[in-house]
C-alpha cells in the first residue's frame, strides 16, 4: 500500500503539472492570437481570469444608549427622601445596585453620604460627623437579643438585629449577643483614650477618634457569640456564630464593615464582630458585588489615615 506521504507527493506533482500545462496553453493562445483554440476554450480562459465577486458586508447599526436616569428627578424618590424613608428611596432608585451606581458615578446629588441620619451615611477617618457630637433619635434595645451595657441601636437597626439573631438561633449557629451598640461622642472619647493608653499610636488601628466612630450613628453593632457565657471579640471570627454572620448577615441588612481586604482603604484592622446596618437592598448589592468597604462601594476616596 502506498504511504499517505507518497500519495500526497504524487497528488501535488499532478496538480502542479496540470497547472503548468494550462498556463502554457493560455500563453500560447495569447501569443498566437487564439490560433488552434476553440471559442469555448477562450470563454473559459476569460472567465478564469475575471476577479471574484465580493459580497458587500452589512453595515452594523449602532444605536445610542439611552441617557442614565437622573434618580433625583424621580418624584417617588423625592417624596421618600422628604419622608425620611430610606428604604423607599433605594426602591425608587431601582434597587440597591442602581442606587449605588448613581451615587458612585456622581449623578445623584440629592443623596448626601455625609448625613448621619441616613442608612447610607459614610463615616470614617476622613469624614467626621456634623455636628461632631451628633446623636440619633429613636435608640432602643433590640428585642430578644442579649445586650451588654450601652447595647442600644437605632430603631431600624435594632429590629433588623432581632430578626438576624433569631435566624442564627433557628439555623443552629448559636446565640449572638450585642456587646456594644450606640456610643455617644463623650463615650467614644473615653473609649479612644483607653486604647491610646494601652496601645499608643496603634490605637488608631482598632478604635475611632471621637466624632469618627460608626457607633455614634446608632447603626453599628459589635457582636459576640454566646454558649451560656459569651465569648470575646477575638474568638468571634472562628466561632459558629461568627462564620454564620459572615455568610448571612447581609440578608438582614448588615455588612461586616472591616475585613482583611479592606484595611488599606478603611485604616482599621479586621473586625469580624463589627457590623454596620445599611438596609436589606444596599446590603444585597454590597454582598453580590463582593465589595470590601463602603468607601469603594460608593466611589469615595480611601481613608486609611486621619488628616492631622
Amino acid at each position: 500500500m502506498r504511504s499517505p506521504r507518497r500519495a500526497r507527493i504524487a497528488l501535488t506533482a499532478a496538480i502542479a503539472g496540470a497547472l503548468l500545462i494550462a498556463s502554457t496553453a493560455a500563453v500560447t493562445s495569447m501569443v498566437s492570437g487564439g490560433a488552434g483554440a476553440s471559442d469555448e476554450s477562450a470563454a473559459a480562459a476569460s472567465l478564469s481570469l475575471a476577479p471574484p465577486t465580493v459580497a458587500t458586508l452589512p453595515v452594523p447599526k449602532v444605536e445610542q444608549a439611552p441617557a442614565s436616569t437622573d434618580i433625583c428627578a424621580l418624584p417617588e424618590l423625592t417624596a421618600a427622601l422628604e419622608a425620611h424613608d430610606d428604604a423607599g428611596v433605594v426602591a425608587a432608585a431601582g434597587g440597591g445596585e442602581a442606587f449605588r451606581s448613581a451615587v458612585a458615578s456622581g449623578t445623584a446629588p440629592c443623596i448626601d453620604l455625609a448625613d448621619p441620619s441616613r442608612v447610607w451615611a459614610v463615616v470614617n477617618k476622613a469624614r467626621a460627623y456634623a455636628p461632631i457630637d451628633y446623636r440619633p433619635l429613636g435608640l432602643v434595645h433590640p428585642e430578644g437579643v442579649r445586650t451588654a451595657e450601652g447595647g442600644s441601636l437605632r430603631t431600624d437597626a435594632a429590629a433588623a438585629l432581632t430578626v438576624m439573631v433569631a435566624a442564627a438561633r433557628t439555623e443552629a449557629a448559636g446565640e449572638v449577643a450585642l456587646e456594644s451598640g450606640f456610643r455617644s461622642f463623650e463615650a467614644q472619647q473615653r473609649t479612644y483614650a483607653r486604647h491610646v493608653a494601652e496601645r499608643g499610636a496603634a490605637a488608631d488601628l482598632v478604635s475611632a477618634r471621637p466624632g469618627h466612630s460608626e457607633h455614634q450613628s446608632g447603626l453599628a453593632a459589635d457582636v459576640v457569640g454566646c454558649a451560656g457565657s459569651c465569648g470575646t471579640f477575638d474568638d468571634f471570627a472562628a466561632s459558629s456564630q461568627g462564620q454564620w454572620v459572615a455568610a448571612n448577615s447581609w440578608e438582614y441588612g448588615w455588612i461586616v464593615r472591616y475585613v482583611p481586604d479592606g484595611s488599606d482603604v478603611t485604616g482599621y484592622s479586621p473586625e469580624a464582630w463589627h457590623l454596620r446596618y445599611v438596609g436589606p437592598e444596599l446590603a444585597r448589592a454590597y454582598h453580590e458585588g463582593s465589595w470590601t468597604s463602603l468607601e469603594e462601594f460608593f466611589g469615595l476616596p480611601a481613608a486609611p489615615d486621619y488628616a492631622g
